[in-house]
Parts: C-alpha cells; sequence; structure tokens
C-alpha cells in the first residue's frame, strides 16, 4: 500500500513540474497574441475554446451539479474573471513578463490574508513573516531612479490581490463546507468536482471578458483583421496553455493526496522568467533579480511547512 502511494505522490509530482511548464509556456503565447490582438477578446476566445474543451471531457459532471453547485462555480468565475482581466491588462501594457510572473504570484502569499479578512480564518505564522519579505522584492521592482510603478506592474498587482480571493473561493468550492445559516441550522454544502468546477469557470471568465471586451474594444476591426498567426496563438493558449494545464492539474492531484504540489507550483514564475529570457531575450538588472529573489522567497516562507516536510522526506 504504502508503495503504490509513494509512487501515486511521485508521479503526481512529476505531472505537477509539467502544470509549471505548461503555465509558463503560456505566458509566452499569451504575450504574443495581445501584441497582435486586443487583449480582452483575446482572453474571451481563449476561455471560450477551454471551456468547450474541458466539457468535451467533463460533460457527465456537469449533467449532475445541483443548481447550488452552479451558483458556487458561476461565483468562483466571476471573481476569477476579474481577477484575468487585470493579468491581461498587466501582460499588454506590461514591458517585462518574467517580473510580471514573480508579481502575479504574490496572489499565493495574499491567500491567507484574504481568507482573513472574507471569511475570518486565522492565518499561518509564517503569513507575517512572508508578508514583508514580498513587501520588499515588490519595492525593488518598482525602483525606477526612484520608487515608481508601471502601469503593467499595478495591473499585476491588482490581478495578485484578486487571484487571492479566486484561490480562496476556489478552495471553498472543491471541496465540502459545513455553513450555519442565519437561524442556526447546520447545513452540508456538496463540493463541486474538480474538473466540472472548472469548466465553468472558464466559461464564466469567457462571458466576463468577452463582456468588458463589447465595451472597451473594437470588434469589427479586431475581427476584420483577424489573420491565421491570431488564430494559431488563441489555440495554442487555449489547448496547452489552459486546457491541457488544468487537466493534467486535477489528474495529479487525483493521484495522490500526498503530493508537493503546493510547494512544485512556486516554480511557475521562474519557469516564465526563464522563457521569456529565451523567447523575447529579456534580461533583468541586479535590482530587478533582488525583487523577484524576494517575492520568490516569500512563496517558500508562506509554505514553509510543506517545504519543511518534503525537505524531511528527501532527507531521510
Amino acid at each position: 500500500m504504502s508503495t503504490q502511494n509513494g509512487g501515486g505522490s511521485g508521479k503526481a509530482d512529476l505531472l505537477l513540474v509539467a502544470v509549471t511548464l505548461l503555465a509558463g509556456v503560456s505566458w509566452i503565447f499569451s504575450k504574443e497574441a495581445v501584441l497582435l490582438m486586443p487583449p480582452l477578446l483575446f482572453m474571451a476566445l481563449r476561455f471560450l475554446l477551454a471551456g468547450l474543451v474541458l466539457a468535451l471531457v467533463g460533460w457527465r459532471q456537469l449533467l449532475r451539479l445541483s443548481a447550488d453547485q452552479y451558483r458556487r462555480s458561476v461565483k468562483v468565475g466571476l471573481v476569477f474573471g476579474l481577477a484575468m482581466s487585470f493579468w491581461i491588462m498587466g501582460l499588454h501594457f506590461g514591458t517585462h513578463v518574467g517580473e510580471g510572473a514573480f508579481l502575479t504570484s504574490l496572489g499565493v502569499v495574499l491567500v491567507p490574508v484574504m481568507a482573513r479578512l472574507v471569511f475570518k480564518e486565522k492565518p499561518p505564522a509564517s503569513t507575517w513573516v512572508a508578508l514583508p519579505v514580498a513587501a520588499a522584492g515588490l519595492a525593488l521592482l518598482s525602483l525606477r531612479g526612484g520608487l515608481h510603478a508601471e502601469p503593467g506592474q499595478l495591473f499585476f498587482v491588482a490581478a495578485a490581490c484578486i487571484f487571492a480571493l479566486y484561490f480562496t473561493l476556489n478552495t471553498r468550492a472543491a471541496n465540502n463546507a459545513t455553513v450555519t445559516g442565519a437561524s442556526g441550522q447546520v447545513t452540508t454544502q456538496n463540493r463541486v468536482p474538480a474538473l466540472a468546477l472548472t469548466t465553468v469557470v472558464l466559461f464564466t471568465v469567457s462571458l466576463v471578458t468577452g463582456t468588458g471586451s463589447l465595451i472597451l474594444e473594437d470588434w469589427p476591426a479586431a475581427f476584420g483583421a483577424f489573420t491565421p498567426v491570431m488564430a494559431g496563438w488563441v489555440i495554442a493558449s487555449a489547448t496547452v496553455g489552459t486546457a491541457a494545464r488544468f487537466f493534467v492539474q486535477t489528474y495529479a492531484q487525483s493521484l495522490s493526496v500526498h503530493s508537493h504540489g503546493v510547494v512544485i507550483m512556486v516554480l511557475e514564475p521562474m519557469w516564465t522568467a526563464l522563457f521569456a529570457a529565451l523567447w523575447f531575450g529579456e534580461t533583468m538588472s541586479a535590482v530587478q533579480v533582488g525583487g523577484c529573489f524576494l517575492i520568490f522567497l516569500s512563496l517558500v516562507v508562506n509554505r514553509w511547512a510543506s517545504v519543511r516536510r518534503v525537505l524531511k522526506q528527501w532527507l531521510a
């Protein structure tokens, strides 16, 4: 039994490394796309196509969802859609993809803070150590001959704050929960199966970004100038960067409850920075490297309990 669990955990860990690679590649696909087409329209098409792909896989789960499960899934999608809208605008206005990846990863550090503010959950002690380290990293990334934040950086930081709320809501939707009503009556909310939850969330993100695009962007001009290259980036982002990423992540998490995924996922900004350097020829100054390192360190501190368990197992 223990051997099977260990094998499943090892396979899950390898698949989650693949997930971080897919996430890093997705940044490159998305940056290429927003250089050619309106950013919100790109997101609407990307998530619509990705949602259709996952719906083909998980349609049985979708048919079994209750009205309450759909309602909670849509709520998660609305928050995620808002976060992705800010994120894509950060990518559109930003001048450095690798830096943006580290800024966006601040959302992980802010999850306990958001859970405290919204749901009154007590954050772990490591959060209060991670926050000032992350703030120091953010300050270094904002130094441009004085403290100056670029528009892209502001969008990325705003996205990180909303991502923190999304992570909290998504975790609650994906797990059984006990709810106490105003009259004191206690009820149990059934979890939303991961594949169905992801599918509904992706469709909702498409609706949110599509609505924003319809209001703010010129659709006739965009579709009039649509080229096969644009279609290629949309398809690559939807299939590889979104549908495949979430599908592999869902499968990996189903293999073993002992996976070290919370530690492995901190690799995403590092892969993104590496791919941006290889693809776009991006470089970082010493100050930028220092800022990214501090943000990465804050991620490790924030997940120190999991990191410590992994280190003990490896050393043993």
